[in-house]
């Protein structure tokens, strides 16, 4: 028979890079109830990620005028600035569509401070991109947050173990073209879920 430490051992670690965590109904944590957050990165270090349906109580021209910008985007004049989690809340972080430069490589951004996310996106975190929108340009999908959520070592897998979450394949159009308030549910669907189905789960370990 095989050894089941052995097999432990040379388990595939999890990866959830490119998913969005859905908080169920029995989530304690008052800062990521009725959440949906998008994983940007999940290593065996921890994960770190996005709560894309929770804006703060201020817009994008605030934001702007906060660090001395112009917001060259009409498309964008009303957009909210997201909290993004608890970490860092002073900080900004701007999630987008990748934009490569011809002949550029593919882990490569032509922002200064990018972290590459496999399934076609980025976050920011440069001055940098925040320039580029003040000019009429910058990427064509944006959401902005302030601060972000984090996991250390095994965190996130015990909380996924306790059932505070469920994980599906991300879908940008839930980033993006979705209204803020069925970002939820519409991220449920994508497990062929409604929100009913849950009820009688929540909290269950």
């Amino acid at each position: 028979m095989p050894d089941p430490a052995a097999t432990a051992e040379t388990a595939p670690a999890i990866n959830l890079t490119h998913h969005f965590l859905i908080a169920m109904p029995g989530m304690r944590d008052p800062g990521f109830a009725g959440s949906v957050v998008y994983l940007c990165e999940h290593t065996e270090r921890g994960a770190l990620g996005l709560i894309i349906n929770k804006p703060s109580d201020i817009d994008l021209p605030k934001l702007f005028d906060k660090i001395e910008l112009p917001l060259g985007r009409d498309d964008l004049r009303e957009a909210p600035v997201f909290q993004g989690g608890p970490v860092h809340p002073e900080r900004g972080f701007v999630l987008h569509d990748a934009i490569k430069a011809e002949g550029q490589a593919e882990d490569d951004s032509i922002y200064a401070s990018t972290l590459a996310i496999p399934g076609g996106l980025e976050m920011t975190t440069s001055r940098d991109v925040l320039e580029a929108m003040a000019n009429g340009g910058g990427p064509r999908r944006v959401l902005v947050a302030l601060g972000y959520a984090s996991w250390g070592e095994g965190q996130l897998e015990s909380e996924l173990g306790e059932n505070s979450w469920l994980t599906v394949d991300a879908d940008t159009r839930v980033i993006f073209d979705t209204p803020i308030e069925q970002r939820w549910e519409q991220a449920l669907s994508l497990l062929g879920l409604a929100a009913h189905h849950l009820s009688a789960q929540a909290g269950r370990a």
